[in-house]
This record gives C-alpha cells, sequence and structure tokens, in this order.
C-alpha cells in the first residue's frame, strides 16, 4: 500500500493553518507557501502501512489528521508498538538520524491524511529556513525522551503501574472528553496496550477487567474511556 502513487491535491491549502505546528511554527507564511507546493497528499485507510521499517526512505511526511502506531519488529519477528504519534507531527524524517532507510513501520491507527516530499528536500529545507530544522529537532528530542522514560518504566515499574501511565499517555496525547470521562481518540484493542507495555494480552485483559469493575475505565471493542484520571496517576505511582 505505502508504494501507492501520491495525489497532488495542495496547491490552495491555506498555509496559515499550519502556523502553530513544528516544523512551520518559526517560519513565515510565505516560506510555508513554499514547502507545501512542493508536497503532495494522500489519504490513508485505518490499518495501512504508510512505510515499512527497512525500506528505502524516499519520503518523509506531515501528518495532518488522524493517528500513526510507529511499529518495530523484533528479531523473533513480534511486532512491537514503540510509539503513536497524533496529527500535527512530522514522521519517516530517517534523514535527520543518519539513516537511508525507515528504522521502524508508521500504521495508521485510524483513517489518515498526510503531507509527505522527496527525501531529498529535507536537507534543503533544514538549510534554507533555519526554524525548519530546530523545531523538528525539538519534536525527534520528546520522542526520544517518550522511549526513554518507557524503558525506564519496564525496568523498574510492576505491569499495574506500566499500563496506567499508558493510558495515561494516550489520553494526555489525544484524550477527548465525552460525558463519562476522556476517550482515547483512535480505535485501540487490549493487544495494542499489550505492546506499549511489554507484557501480555491476558494481564492486560485481566487489569481493565479490574479496573472497569471499579469504574476507573470503560473498554469496549478499540475504544477506552478513562473515567477516573486520578486513580490512574494514584495506581501509576504506586
Amino acid at each position: 500500500m505505502a508504494g501507492l502513487p501520491e495525489r497532488k491535491t495542495l496547491p490552495r491549502l491555506d498555509e496559515s493553518l499550519l502556523t502553530h505546528l513544528p516544523p512551520f511554527s518559526r517560519l513565515e507564511k510565505r516560506q510555508i507557501r513554499i514547502i507545501l507546493d512542493q508536497a503532495s497528499s494522500r489519504r490513508y485507510d485505518e490499518g495501512v502501512a504508510i512505510f515499512q521499517e527497512g525500506h528505502p526512505a524516499e519520503r518523509f511526511y506531515m501528518l495532518l489528521d488522524g493517528y500513526v502506531r510507529v511499529v518495530r519488529i523484533t528479531p523473533t519477528g513480534e511486532q512491537v508498538t514503540a510509539l503513536h504519534i497524533p496529527a500535527g507531527q512530522l514522521l519517516g524524517i530517517a534523514k535527520a538520524i543518519g539513516r537511508d532507510t525507515y528504522p521502524a513501520t508508521a500504521m495508521t491507527a485510524s483513517e489518515a491524511l498526510a503531507l509527505s516530499w522527496p527525501m531529498h528536500l529535507w536537507e534543503k529545507f533544514v538549510s534554507d529556513y533555519d526554524g525548519f530544522g530546530t523545531e523538528s529537532y525539538k519534536t525527534l528530542g520528546h520522542r526520544l525522551g517518550e522511549v526513554q522514560n518507557r524503558v525506564v518504566e519496564m525496568a523498574t515499574q510492576q505491569v499495574e503501574q506500566r499500563v496506567a501511565n499508558a493510558l495515561l499517555r494516550l489520553i494526555n496525547q489525544t484524550g477527548r472528553k465525552v460525558d463519562n470521562g476522556i476517550e482515547i481518540d483512535f480505535p485501540i484493542t487490549r493487544q495494542d496496550l499489550s505492546e506499549l507495555t511489554a507484557t501480555t494480552l491476558h494481564t492486560v485483559s485481566r487489569l481493565l477487567s479490574g479496573w472497569e469493575k471499579q469504574g476507573l475505565v470503560e473498554s469496549r471493542r478499540k475504544r477506552i474511556v478513562v473515567r477516573d484520571p486520578h486513580a490512574l496517576v494514584v495506581l501509576s505511582q504506586k
């Protein structure tokens, strides 16, 4: 799916819609317009690979709408979700970390819309537009910090703490208010949670079922609502 032709559909995308997003937040509107005029856009169905781990890094992307799961494949062939990326962020910027292949697979967690540019433009944008590079590398730094935090959690926390922290991160990044709490605003399964927290599907199911009985969360097919965020904060710190 990732190899399908890109469709050029952006000539009149209003650059003012992107001025608050890195890497555009420090650029003038005319500079953003120049960058946008070199982009392609494409809509993706849920569950589609925008790009795949190990494939040549030919394009980099800006997610305009939807959510993406960053997936790694272990040496034994297991799939592990490393991160979730919300709309308004860059992805696939292999050149920024000195790679010519993608280090992970980007799977859409919902329907998505993304801009993309040929990878050879990355260095040109970084050199021509001062704020483009600095804001992009800040995004990379935040992601590295998130991954490091997860490594520390896995080394030092019990499973219950890890799952509680994962839910808190997800509602902080993507949550939307609903009548009965805060809903993670993209489809997420118990299997996804088990991959995020390096535990088993059985353990995640047991924890969520227990928390549902206590009124902390509601879980139905591919949807999780956190009803009592404070209680999860307490659990995450035990």
